[in-house]
């Protein structure tokens, strides 16, 4: 088994309401608030960018890019929960792959719907897995183990494309803060979290022994002795999942790949060929803006995207009609289905809670007195 945290037994979850992290009133509210953001976005930003024919073009897009771009998003979902399934299935029953789809699209709708920066759909994926039977340690080291496989995609496609427009044989505009800048970071994250694969399994028990001491050594050393033994496990876990060959490790570049082919289409639609290596820069350089406490990066991924793309030669109106074109259809494709699925969980969770229960029980009867006799 890639990684030993699966060998926890499970703890009885008891009876309770499953309303979850994403409660009737956050889903009222944070629609509102959306569809309010949207609207503005939408209307107002072309104005202010002096483009009032914008609204109008995106209205005369090219439907058959369109269409494919829309199935291009539903793939991209696939890949999300392809890869869910591969960290979290393994040793749990319940993580059927109904649940597989169910629980990543409601962790899609809360991170379009709560202003949590991406938080509200770890959130809801912790709660659900929880539920499943998971313990504490189980499910930080798996939720780690999918970002490392995620952004270690994300970081690599930023090195390969960045050194490639900068120094290398991709065509297109190189700004070398857009490109050098971006790739050698990358580089430099990437070794650095794959080093933590390097640390012994041992290495938190050597903290903790460290501290047992007093003094301000003892208290970092506290502090610290969880963090490094985790990220340590995600990192030998990835690795090991990549020798087996597991097919599911390719859900992440599925995730990212279909997901840019969308923008790339939506270029496509109104007539803008964006090169492959300008394409992948601005998008992830634009999805930066995800990390503001806005719902789904409302404002802030469009900005950063349109930005981007300008900065890399674009032609303004062009950077923003490809660009909102793209979220319209990221966005409230993957959003509706995902409000069903967390309903749908819901109703998994309660039945899961009931059987704990019924375990609870019968285990209660059975070592009672009367049971025994």
């Amino acid at each position: 088994m890639p990684d030993q945290e699966a060998e926890e037994p499970r703890e009885p979850v008891p009876v309770e309401e499953p309303t979850g992290p994403l409660t009737r009133r956050k889903l009222i509210f944070g629609a509102v608030f959306t569809l309010a953001a949207l609207g503005g976005l939408y209307f107002l930003v072309p104005k202010l960018a002096g483009l009032n024919q914008t609204w109008g073009k995106l209205k005369r897009g090219d439907p058959l890019y369109l269409i494919v771009a829309m199935f291009s998003e539903l793939l991209s979902v696939a890949g999300y929960a392809l890869l869910f399934r591969t960290i979290f299935a393994r040793d749990n029953p319940r993580i059927t792959w109904r649940a597989s789809i169910e629980i990543p699209l409601a962790g899609i709708a809360a991170i379009r719907l709560l202003a949590a920066a991406g938080a509200g759909g770890v959130a809801v994926t912790v709660w659900a897995v929880r539920r499943a039977g998971m313990s504490t340690r189980v499910i930080a080291c798996r939720m780690t183990a999918m970002y490392v496989l995620q952004y270690g995609v994300y970081l690599a496609a930023l090195v390969v494309c960045g050194l490639g427009l900068r120094y290398g044989p991709f065509t297109g505009s190189a700004p070398f803060p857009l490109t050098a800048v971006p790739a050698f970071l990358s580089a430099g994250a990437i070794v650095l979290v794959a080093s933590m694969g390097l640390v012994p399994g041992d290495f938190e028990r050597r903290l903790e022994q460290i501290a047992q001491r007093r003094g301000r050594i003892g208290r970092i050393a506290a502090r610290f002795a969880t963090a490094p033994a985790i990220v340590g496990t995600a990192v030998r876990t990835v690795i090991t999942l990549i020798r087996e060959r597991r097919i599911g490790v390719l859900g992440a570049v599925a995730y990212w790949g279909f997901d840019i082919a969308v923008l790339g289409l939506s270029f496509r639609a109104f007539g803008t060929a964006v090169p492959v290596a300008v394409l992948v820069m601005g998008y992830f350089l634009g999805t930066l803006g995800s990390l503001l406490p806005l719902p789904g990066g409302i404002g802030g991924v469009e900005g950063g995207m349109i930005g981007a793309f300008v900065a890399f030669g674009v032609p303004g109106g062009s950077a923003v009609i490809g660009v909102l074109a793209y979220r319209a259809i990221s966005f409230w494709l993957p959003t509706l289905p995902g409000v069903l699925g967390y309903l749908a969980l819901r109703k998994r969770v309660n039945r899961w809670q009931q059987e704990d229960a019924r375990v609870a029980a019968a285990k209660t009867v059975a070592a009672s007195p009367a049971g025994s006799g």
